[in-house]
């Protein structure tokens, strides 16, 4: 039996369409209930369906009056704020294509983006670095002025069209912007039962920042869809104080990166009474984490597998648990495969993880760049680059990467990006970055580099700092006389991360 997941497609997305209207379609029924409230120890910031619509709507009133036209491309340069969604909703309420950015970047990264995509403006926060611009730019004071603009009309359409971009690091070292369609949100109610069990009575505590795409699906936008509470921590919330929180709040579900589960459990021993279950995505959740955390709390985490170019499809659920070490199962309405060099293989097989490429949460491609869009398909399988191996009774074992890509926080990372910067010191000759473990759970970007001489640490900090992303930077640096090569003389990484002392 062939390791293949098919049991019938998800329903067609209908059209016309807007994703926008999707999301807020029970706004009007429940234009007083709570869709969103920002939490911390002082308080509550609330917004009502009613607000949050209004909000949205008037925003797309604005990016209209501004210029902007359906298919335009908008940067957001936006920090941890409610003005996220609310200007990526209202981007895509206009049929105008929102690009998230993470605030991290640095000027030089933000502009490899402007040259990349050419937007037509740019939303740019308080604090948020970007580079000089001639293109219109639109400030969060602007934005707080937009919100009370009378509503803007969904602008309805194809499916197929694209809705939004977002980044992702390749393989390449070349960070990829990913196009998706609006039919991407059509997609994600697979997972409203094959991973949260999420119905319009729970209240959805998402961990993550409201600029972390993570945060922005799964925390915001299929709560809203469902017609549930989200709950976000304000910005500079301790994980210490998310017990509190969840207990203060009545959170139901909570979601986080693992690394937040692993945070929270160090001011146990407390009581959670309304949560019924956790989320994790962004790196794979330990068995000894996701068993110390039902210890402490009665509860279990459901873990989910995804990526950017098609969110989760792989994962367990309260209907579906998880047994026996396994990730989880294709979400009903999914179909997976693992593939060997000619095709899917038998179950009990490793190879590497795929989805079809009929399925409508899939990316519509790599923006500008076709031939990196069609070197992630194998006949009609998106090949993930993740290896498994698909058991009899469809849950599916996670192996781990077929290649050198790290992940720092769940923030997948390139480690030929950062190679590249380091590249660029005039003392390093030659470098090589991997992710290292430096206690049970917790790896570390690491760069092991040769030279003339040992540089300072804190020296080759300051440099990747004016230069990558804070996630993207390494935290350890070692100076070598050599570097571990194949006899092709291509670089070991695998050598470095197995054996980072040699």
């Amino acid at each position: 039996m062939l390791s293949v997941f098919d049991q019938g497609a998800h329903p067609p997305c209908p059209a016309p369409f807007n994703l926008a209207a999707f999301v807020l379609a029970r706004a009007a029924s429940r234009a007083e209930q709570t869709a969103l409230a920002v939490i911390s120890p002082d308080g509550a910031e609330r917004w009502s369906y009613g607000a949050l619509e209004s909000a949205v709507r008037g925003t797309a009133t604005a990016l209209l009056r501004s210029g902007l036209a359906p298919g335009d491309i908008l940067l957001m340069r936006l920090g941890n704020t409610v003005d996220f969604p609310i200007a990526y909703l209202g981007a895509i309420t206009a049929g105008i294509v929102p690009v998230p950015t993470s605030s991290q970047l640095t000027p030089p990264e933000v502009q490899k983006i402007i040259d990349t995509l050419a937007p037509a403006a740019i939303l740019l926060g308080d604090g948020v670095r970007c580079p000089p611009t001639t293109l219109p730019v639109h400030t969060t004071a602007d934005m707080a002025l937009w919100r009370d603009l009378p509503p803007a009309p969904y602008d309805l359409g194809d499916p197929d069209r694209l809705a939004y971009i977002i980044y992702t690091s390749g393989t390449s070292g070349t960070a990829r912007a990913v196009g998706h369609a609006h039919r991407a949100i059509w997609a994600r109610q697979m997972m409203m039962q094959g991973w949260y069990g999420l119905g319009p009575q729970d209240r959805l505590l998402h961990a993550g920042a409201f600029n972390w795409t993570y945060t922005l699906g799964t925390g915001l936008m299929d709560p809203w869809t469902m017609g549930a509470t989200a709950l976000i921590p304000a910005a500079g919330v301790d994980h210490g104080l998310l017990p509190q929180l969840l207990n203060d709040h009545a959170a139901t579900i909570l979601a986080a990166a693992p690394g937040v589960y692993r945070n929270i459990l160090k001011s146990a021993p407390f009581d959670l009474p309304h949560l019924r279950h956790g989320l994790a995505a962004g790196e794979k959740l330990s068995p000894a984490l996701r068993d110390a955390w039902s210890a402490a709390t009665g509860t279990v985490i459901y873990e989910a597998y995804g990526m950017s170019e098609c969110s989760t499809f792989l994962s367990a659920s309260p209907d579906a648990p998880a047994t026996g070490g396994a990730l989880g199962r294709p979400q009903p309405g999914r179909r997976v495969a693992i593939l060997g060099d000619s095709g899917p293989v038998p179950r009990g097989t490793p190879g590497v993880i795929a989805v079809h490429r009929s399925d409508p949460g899939l990316m519509l491609g790599y923006v500008n760049a076709p031939e990196a869009t069609a070197a992630k398909f194998r006949d009609d399988w998106f090949v993930t680059g993740d290896m498994g191996v698909l058991q009899p009774d469809d849950q599916v074992m996670y192996l781990g990467r077929d290649d050198d890509m790290m992940n720092a926080g769940g923030y997948r990372v390139s480690p030929i990006e950062v190679e590249s910067v380091l590249l660029t010191h005039p003392g390093i000759t030659e470098v090589g970055v991997t992710d290292v473990e430096v206690k049970a759970d917790v790896r570390l970007i690491a760069a092991f580099y040769t030279g003339p001489e040992m540089i300072e640490p804190e020296t080759l900090s300051a440099w990747a700092a004016e230069r990558l992303a804070r996630y993207k930077q390494p935290r350890l640096y070692f100076h070598r006389d050599s570097l571990p090569k194949n006899p092709n003389g291509k670089l070991l990484r695998r050598a470095l991360r197995t054996d980072p002392d040699a």
